[in-house]
């Protein structure tokens, strides 16, 4: 178990699609340590989503885990640390809504990005489980996230106004407040 450096925006490996897992390595010392490595470096870099492209492994493979409760995007519920294989993602409704997103590959900023909130995801889970989850809200939006990453996306390549990315400090100190109570912070 280690934690593994996270490669940031610029990096060439971030901008390629990931290779599919093959089902028969899940159950290899291989892939526990990597997953290993997945949740301690997700958890060092205070994530709530982490793609294995992100630490330069080109493979379908994401984890995510969203505590739950009130956060700045409202109340949220929670999804225990879930690993998502080879994901495949359908949009059920397309209405959308927006979040301000930031990420690991892409320190210090925050970007407005308006995605479908309402989706279903087909998977399989680390011990090669055929799974599925209909997601809506902030977690919809997370699992879009993160599943970019797989297709060599960042959130920055789906913001429409380019007047909606910003320095973190300056979200906090200019963009926050004018925003708090609003349903799509």
């Amino acid at each position: 178990m280690a934690v593994r450096r996270i490669i940031r925006m610029g990096h060439p490996h971030l901008r390629q699609p990931a290779a599919a897992v093959d089902p028969t390595v899940l159950d290899t010392p291989e892939f526990a340590r990597l997953l290993d490595d997945m949740y301690d470096t997700l958890h060092d870099y205070g994530g709530i989503g982490l793609a294995a492209p992100q630490i330069d492994v080109s493979l379908r493979l994401a984890i995510i885990e969203l505590p739950g409760g009130p956060s700045r995007y409202g109340e949220i519920e929670r999804i225990p640390l879930t690993v998502f294989v080879n994901p495949v993602l359908s949009v059920v409704d397309p209405a959308a809504a927006g979040y301000w997103e930031g990420c690991l590959s892409v320190p210090g900023l925050r970007g407005f990005v308006t995605r479908p909130q309402h989706v279903h995801v087909r998977y399989l889970d680390e011990l090669g489980n055929e799974a599925e989850m209909t997601l809506q809200g902030f977690p919809a939006t997370v699992v879009q996230h993160e599943f970019d990453h797989l297709d060599g996306r960042l959130y920055i390549d789906r913001i429409d106004d380019p007047t909606k990315l910003v320095f973190e400090d300056e979200f906090d100190r200019y963009v926050l407040p004018a925003l708090q109570g609003s349903p799509t912070v």
